[in-house]
């Protein structure tokens, strides 16, 4: 491929939009033409985050859909819930591709979203347009769209672990139970009591119990695996690390399933998506583990007393729980290679 597309984003001053200029600083087939704060418009983005000079040194573009038509093909929104269900109809009617890191399009009915997110929810007509983008189970769904809206983080790393189970039959989902944790960047940058370093330094806390706006996302792919309702428990955890997503779920068997069964079945459902790494038996995945990469490692401990699994599945939620899951959505809508741009070790330690 000989020339660059020209991508822009929204949002580019939190932390879903500094992480997409890293990623995409190594993307052969992109350049970041436009970076876009609606409240910094005019300033130099590396004011904010000095790590960016000599790597994107453009001023802040504002949010003017004609302006960003004029550098860009492409458009990442990672901005907070309700701005982008009014931003992404300019961007797609200006001809922009549009792939969306809210939540605002990923929940199909406006009442549950308005349940969920208490705000109003985007139009119908674009509810409906938005492909919603879980690479490793709808990818093919995603390819050559102009919509697409990226999951959740705490969604991306709990589905990746259950869906398997789920269309296979191997799980009653009803009993499923999901026991997550996140790192504080997950928070965004924005000050707040919660995130305050004294209240969450050598502290753990559960938040948002039975209440969580992930709850009827999870919920949605999880029914379409199992072509039935399904309604889960999802318990949220804040912990003092700054990237990770740790998601432990428990369900009751249904047959006799060893702990290499499981691993056989999500070895094969996985097979050739090269982001999915399965754990040999008696080695469950950590955190640090995939930092910084666009992995998501996957773990089963099979209990024969209780004849239930134990599924854990670990991400980076700025990664592949954000910016760089959505940059797997850009490489399946224009055809590349799904793994361009994206194959990073993970850091360690």
């Amino acid at each position: 491929m000989s020339t660059k597309i020209g991508v822009a984003i929204v949002g580019s001053t939190g932390y879903g939009g500094v992480e997409l200029i890293r990623l995409l600083a190594s993307h052969p087939f992109v350049e970041v033409t436009s970076v876009i704060s609606s409240s910094n418009a005019g300033t130099p983005i590396t004011e904010g985050y000095p790590h960016l000079l000599g790597i994107q040194e453009q001023l802040l573009d504002d949010v003017d859909p004609t302006l960003i038509k004029s550098k860009a093909d492409v458009v990442f929104l990672a901005t907070p819930a309700g701005v982008a269900s009014k931003l992404a109809p300019e961007y797609l009617k200006a001809g922009l591709k549009v792939i969306d890191l809210s939540g605002d399009f990923r929940l199909k009915s406006p009442e549950l979203y308005e349940e969920w997110y208490k705000r109003p929810a985007a139009e119908s007509e674009y509810l409906e347009k938005a492909v919603f983008g879980l690479a490793e189970i709808y990818g093919d769904n995603v390819r050559d769209v102009d919509f697409v809206s990226n999951p959740g983080c705490y969604p991306t790393a709990t589905l990746l672990g259950l869906v398997p189970a789920v269309k296979a039959g191997w799980i009653d989902p009803s009993t499923i139970i999901i026991d997550s944790k996140t790192g504080v960047s997950g928070a965004g940058r924005g000050a707040s009591l919660g995130t305050h370093y004294s209240e969450l330094n050598e502290n753990f806390k559960a938040y948002k119990v039975n209440q969580h706006q992930h709850i009827p996302e999870i919920e949605m792919v999880l029914s379409d695996a199992a072509g039935t309702p399904v309604i889960t428990t999802f318990t949220t955890h804040l912990v003092p690390m700054t990237r990770g997503i740790m998601s432990t779920m428990y369900a009751r068997i249904e047959g006799e399933r060893s702990t290499n069964d499981f691993i056989d079945l999500y070895k094969s459902f996985y097979e050739g998506r090269r982001f999915v790494r399965v754990r040999p038996e008696g080695q469950l995945p950590a955190t640090k583990e995939v930092w910084g990469s666009n992995y998501c490692d996957i773990g089963f401990s099979v209990d024969k007393r209780t004849n239930r699994v134990t599924i854990v599945s670990v991400i980076d939620n700025l990664v592949k729980g954000a910016a760089g899951q959505a940059i797997q959505n850009l490489n399946l809508m224009m055809g590349w290679d799904e793994t361009s741009g994206l194959q990073f070790v993970p850091v360690y330690p």
